[in-house]
């Protein structure tokens, strides 16, 4: 006969209602939860999953929507995103978009119509058109690296207008004056904040703002390489180059191999993200490095205090608890700039 609650609970020597909220994902002793998990363990315990999505309204499963599920960012924030639920009981449901916004509505209603119990979403649509159902069912809802302006929720971002802004000033500070800039679509907000970014960096610097010197992309490896040969083209002059994204710095180093342009004797480059492939080309790629496993756990942890406080009645809709309503809570990282080899000091 297979093991119950009440059976775990008599071998750890607790009550049931302790063993329940272990397995449910609630705030259990250290001593508690170490004999609970020797019990289950030893009585070879399984959860009756179905059961409890009957009892408790909650599937134990969380939904994430990124732009791109190739892209090293996503596949890295929603890695360490994974290991914070999974310890908690939690497991996830992702849905790749490729950044248009039709497929990131359809994802958000099949999630919704799974019963995720909350939502992590890298947003694609800058409307947030596609979040108004979500958002009425009263769950937990995450954007990562963008907020929508129109979207009241909780958020964890980089200072992506400082990210680039500090990467104009180490340029500056090695002489450097013409300046390129390879940035996202601006109906991206990391992508605007980023431009942003770039801009103020040139007028406190003194540096005349000229349009030749932007390229907007499309936050891909093509639109790398061709901002590059279009930013070279129009202002033979440049002699550095921003790209915004990891996507797009792959494409500037691939246009920089093709094109035959000696880094950083003809061009200073600097990148964003992804330190292991800085290393790996030659030279040492300088990039700006975004907390990749800093941003996964603090959206994690801003899920699981949302689900704790809605499974212990103070979630939204909660007479007494913000007029009902669930505080949006925005986190705010720094990136760092990590030097390689790939700007030059001009004389």
């Amino acid at each position: 006969m297979a093991a119950t609650i009440r059976d775990i609970a008599e071998k750890a020597g607790c009550g049931v209602a302790t063993v329940s909220s272990y397995l449910n994902g609630g705030n259990v002793r250290p001593a508690n939860r170490t004999r609970i998990e020797s019990a289950i363990e030893e009585l070879h315990y399984t959860v009756n999953e179905t059961a409890r999505m009957l009892k408790t309204d909650r599937t134990r499963m969380i939904g994430a929507v990124i732009p791109e599920l190739d892209s090293t960012f996503c596949a890295q924030v929603l890695s360490e995103i994974e290991d914070v639920l999974r310890k908690h009981g939690y497991a996830m449901l992702v849905c790749d978009c490729r950044s248009d916004a039709g497929r990131e509505k359809e994802a958000v209603d099949f999630l919704m119509n799974r019963r995720v119990d909350g939502l992590f979403v890298i947003p694609a649509d800058s409307s947030g058109e596609d979040l108004v159902d979500f958002q009425k069912s009263g769950k937990p809802l995450v954007l990562i690296d963008r907020q929508i302006d129109s979207v009241e929720c909780s958020s964890v971002c980089v200072d992506n207008r400082r990210a680039i802004h500090s990467a104009v000033d180490l340029l500056t500070a090695k002489g450097h004056r013409k300046i390129g800039m390879i940035a996202g679509p601006q109906t991206n907000n990391a992508a605007r904040q980023r431009l942003r970014g770039f801009e103020q960096a040139c007028e406190d610097h003194g540096i005349p703002a000229e349009d030749r010197f932007v390229y907007y992309g499309d936050d891909s490896i093509r639109s790398g390489t061709e901002g590059l040969r279009t930013l070279l083209e129009q202002s033979p002059d440049t002699t550095a180059v921003i790209a915004s994204n990891y996507q797009m710095t792959m494409g500037v180093v691939i246009g920089v191999n093709e094109m035959g342009i000696s880094v950083p004797e003809r061009l200073s480059l600097i990148g964003f993200d992804n330190p292991q492939f800085a290393r790996a080309v030659h030279p040492k790629l300088t990039i700006v490095s975004q907390p990749v496993q800093a941003i996964g756990e603090r959206a994690a942890e801003i899920m699981l205090r949302k689900l704790d406080r809605d499974a212990n009645g103070t979630g939204p809709g909660t007479p007494g608890i913000s007029g009902g309503r669930d505080v949006a809570e925005h986190i705010w990282l720094e990136t760092e700039i990590i030097e390689g080899h790939s700007v030059k000091t001009l004389p």
